[in-house]
């Protein structure tokens, strides 16, 4: 066991890992920043039962300023102008409220739980002209940091 005065240069990685994310969270953000593998499933409740859900997985560096943009549908094209905004916050929870520029395009909210380390959320969304329901829920976990911008 370590000493707690060990210094962190001389802590395994696991362990100073763990406390970078400790420190982010204790620190106000949502998000300890980092290389996260995401892992989105989009629920489709009005299809057909092999055509209901999509699940993609990606890795992606997120800070905790780009948390509102996790959620992999966002930058479909038919939700271009559309982002969340109206952040609140409670507790590991934040909850967003999905605008977009044209309201006729979609209405939508999302809820997400941060803990250190891994983030989890459903982005619910309604189509607007075509009374099409959706959800995306996805589930993050950190895996390193991130690699050198280019």
């Amino acid at each position: 066991m370590l000493h707690p005065m060990t210094p962190a240069w001389q802590r395994p990685p696991g362990v100073a890992a763990s406390l970078l994310c400790t420190v982010a969270w204790a620190s106000g953000e949502a998000l300890a920043p980092g290389t996260y593998e995401i892992i989105a499933e989009i629920a489709m409740p009005h299809l057909e039962e092999n055509l209901r859900y999509a699940t993609t997985r990606e890795r992606r560096c997120l800070r905790g300023h780009e948390l509102s943009s996790i959620f992999p549908i966002l930058h479909h094209p038919s939700l271009a102008g559309c982002k969340l905004d109206d952040e609140s916050r409670r507790g590991g929870t934040i909850r967003y409220v999905l605008v977009c520029a044209s309201p006729q395009v979609a209405t939508g909210a999302a809820r997400l739980d941060a803990g250190p380390g891994r983030v989890v959320g459903v982005l619910e969304i309604k189509m607007g002209g075509k009374n099409m329901t959706f959800a995306q829920r996805i589930e993050a976990a950190r895996q390193s940091e991130c690699g050198p911008t280019p």
